[in-house]
């Protein structure tokens, strides 16, 4: 759709420019900052800053303004005995509703639309209606008022349709730039360090690589991306393989409400035993790293070359401060960017969804909380956390729930 300045003057091309503003933003970003920013707080902030509020007209703030103007007289009805060329006094009513948004949404085309839209004049956020009062009949003017309104507000819907769409997309856009543009980092530097004379570099390079997800019997093993002279990457472990650890946690822990007189007037240690004997024989260490063990009472531990790549912190549920205190003690572990973590809470309580809903509501309250990130089932959800002192050190927490009265 072209406007009479030989513009594309559509909001869906508007919206379009906008994503490529947004691709090149990523892509000229610094390669040191891509692969060290964490990803989910750099996501939230890019969706943040481009996410486009909506149009809202306030009708409530309206108000008027009158003066009288000298009118031309071939804006005159008909029925008005006046002479063409002269001008003629008459009140005028300035109607100014005020509105929230980008004023300069209004200037395109959304995907639906009247071919009726008046004309308005707009000076900020402040639409104005000028009614020249050619009649007695008050009811006359303020429908025109309303007639215009009603045209905008229609406008207004059909522009924040396609803005909705835009928004609802923007983080499935962002994390597939940049995942894209990182990986193509790492590709290259990795094509790099395979070269028999070393590239030259200016600046330091700082990756993460991956325990990839290990076959059954499953083996866990360690195989970097990028290895550079006098630089050790962050061991971090692949996003399947701690599915898959949930997943036999998630299991036990439903055994544990199966059969609640098994289980009953277990401590925390002794339950927390029974998931590693569920782990220890499914996964298998590589030769430098080591498979599950214990740390303390409550403690699930996977480490790699004396580092914990995962950890589960088990505990009976005793409210919002416990819980809160549980992530402070779990991050206290933490030290490498991308750890995994769970946090598995027993409840005893007989009102299992207040405490449910409870710790959805207290995790999100915690310093280092970033988004929420998966729902598994009701009581299984998974967070984006950060490490202590470092927001680019992001990390996965999940909090399992399971009700084991006593």
């Amino acid at each position: 759709m072209w406007g009479s300045n030989g513009r594309d003057n559509s909001l869906s091309s508007y919206l379009q420019k906008n994503k490529e503003q947004i691709k090149n933003s990523i892509l000229n970003e610094k390669e040191e900052y891509l692969l060290n920013v964490g990803k989910e707080n750099y996501i939230l902030h890019l969706t943040e800053i481009h996410s486009i509020e909506y149009l809202e007209l306030l009708r409530e703030d309206a108000y008027v303004e009158s003066k009288e103007e000298p009118i031309p007289a071939e804006h005159f009805p008909m029925n008005f005995n006046v002479y063409a060329g002269k001008r003629y006094p008459k009140q005028v009513f300035y109607f100014r509703t005020p509105f929230k948004g980008n004023p300069h949404l209004l200037d395109y085309l959304p995907s639906s639309f009247s071919l009726s839209f008046p004309s308005i004049d707009k000076k900020g956020n402040i639409i104005s209606l000028r009614v020249v009062q050619f009649t007695d009949n008050m009811d006359e003017i303020n429908r025109e008022y309303e007639s215009t309104v009603s045209s905008i507000e229609d406008r207004m819907r059909n522009t924040n349709s396609d803005i909705k769409q835009f928004n609802d997309g923007l983080e499935s856009l962002i994390s597939s730039v940049f995942e894209h543009r990182k990986n193509e980092i790492l590709k290259r530097r990795e094509q790099h360090a395979q070269l028999i004379v070393p590239m030259k570099r200016n600046d330091s390079v700082s990756d993460t690589f991956v325990i990839p997800l290990p076959n059954i019997k499953k083996r866990i093993s360690v195989k970097p991306i990028v290895t550079e002279k006098g630089f050790s990457p962050d061991p971090t472990l692949d996003n399947e393989t701690y599915l898959d650890i949930l997943k036999i946690v998630n299991d036990m822990g439903k055994e544990f409400e199966r059969k609640p007189s098994v289980y009953a007037n277990k401590d925390e240690e002794t339950l927390r035993d029974h998931f590693l004997m569920l782990l220890e024989p499914k996964f298998e260490g590589s030769a430098t790293g080591e498979t599950f063990n214990k740390s303390g009472k409550t403690d699930i531990l996977l480490r790699y070359n004396g580092s914990n790549v995962f950890v589960g912190e088990c505990k009976f549920w005793k409210g919002k401060k416990s819980l809160l205190s549980t992530i402070d003690q779990l991050l206290s572990y933490l030290t490498w960017r991308d750890s995994k973590t769970a946090i598995i809470m027993f409840v005893t309580n007989k009102e299992f969804t207040n405490v449910i809903d409870t710790g959805k509501e207290t995790i999100s309250e915690h310093p280092n909380f970033i988004k929420f990130d998966t729902q598994h089932d009701e009581t299984w959800n998974n967070y984006i956390f950060h490490t202590d002192g470092d927001k680019n050190k992001e990390l996965k927490l999940a909090l399992m729930m399971y009700h084991t009265p006593r």
